[in-house]
């Protein structure tokens, strides 16, 4: 039963990784957003081609162009021509 409970807490952890926001960097120079999650700001850079997964329980971005938006960390944020776009 204790085996049981291990392996079904271990699977819930795991599957929480798998809900973080994405960022696509689609441009050809790197970008950078300003990441505030839990009471501190991290600049979160991102190469040209890249993607980059984070935010996995919610945060607020601030993207390339100085727009601030809240995420829940099931968001994707495409960068296209210096501009972020929220699907």
């Amino acid at each position: 039963m204790n085996r049981i409970v291990l392996v079904l807490v271990s699977l819930l952890a795991l599957n929480g990784a798998a809900f973080a926001a994405r960022a696509i960097n689609n441009d050809s120079e790197p970008r950078t957003l300003i990441v505030s999650e839990g009471g501190s700001r991290t600049e979160l850079p991102i190469a040209a081609g890249e993607t980059v997964e984070f935010c996995p329980s919610g945060c607020f971005v601030t993207m390339p162009n100085g727009d601030r938006e809240a995420l829940t960390g099931k968001e994707t944020i495409e960068i296209s021509n210096g501009k972020a776009r929220i699907r």
